[in-house]
């Protein structure tokens, strides 16, 4: 499905990152696999992708410094060849109290943080991708972003902005054959969501209407569609990935 193409996915070496990064990979696409800390897990990634009989490179940057994404974008480029997909995943942490409590520092790291990853690897990957006048971006967000939840005012307004952010950008680089979507999972157990009670996971489950929580893989599966043929007609689209719980 994806035969010669080159991704990159960021915050790729845990998660729903790894899980994309392993599918696209699967599909035939040569996948950089983005980390900041995590190298034993990236290697991890790259190790099982090979495995399987995929290619795979890892690649270390902060997505929220300029410079280590334009070195990571011209290794990715130099070893792999010029970048078809780019997947915006990497996380940004946040303190999860009520707004009362909140302060305006921290408020701020995560709308700016969230912003600026995103905006340096999609800045980065455009001179080439408008070279050959195509190009798939997917920004994953949250549910959040559409339905907020306590404690997480920093959270959903940063991905709030990804979202408005994603369709100026699919608005604008549409005439250049550039596609940019957004995925919003649900509540997907991860390291990023260890932290929540027990309870918040089951009530979750109980209200889904397919009575699961959602697998990484089932995120993969959605960033796999906006980066196929499948999909060559659709951009600007925000797809919640929840089993249900928010339908629109």
């Amino acid at each position: 499905m994806l035969k010669d193409h080159v991704a990159i996915v960021t915050g790729a070496s845990r998660g729903i990152g790894a899980a994309t990064a392993k599918l696209l990979a699967a599909k035939g696409a040569k996948v950089a696999v983005n980390y900041s800390k995590s190298r034993d897990k990236g290697e991890a990634v790259v190790a099982a992708i090979r495995e399987n009989g995929g290619q795979a490179i890892l690649v270390q940057a902060d997505v929220t410094d300029r410079a280590q994404v334009e070195a990571m974008i011209a290794r990715t480029e130099a070893e792999l060849g010029p970048i078809d997909i780019l997947v915006n995943n990497a996380s940004i942490s946040f303190p999860m109290v009520a707004f009362a409590q909140y302060r305006w520092e921290d408020f701020e790291r995560k709308l700016t943080r969230e912003l600026q990853a995103s905006f340096n690897c999609c800045q980065a990957v455009l001179s080439s991708m408008l070279k050959r006048h195509a190009g798939c971006i997917v920004n994953v967000s949250s549910g959040l972003s559409r339905v907020p939840g306590p404690g997480f005012v920093a959270h959903s307004s940063a991905k709030s902005a990804l979202d408005s952010f994603s369709k100026s950008l699919a608005l604008e680089l549409g005439p250049q054959g550039i596609r940019v979507n957004v995925v919003a999972p649900g509540l997907v157990p991860t390291d990023a969501t260890a932290h929540l009670p027990p309870e918040v996971h089951e009530r979750t489950k109980q209200h889904t209407p397919l009575r699961r929580h959602a697998r990484p893989e089932d995120i993969a599966g959605a960033v796999l569609f906006f980066c196929s043929e499948y999909a060559s007609f659709v951009t600007g689209i925000y797809l919640p990935v929840n089993g249900g719980t928010q339908m629109t």
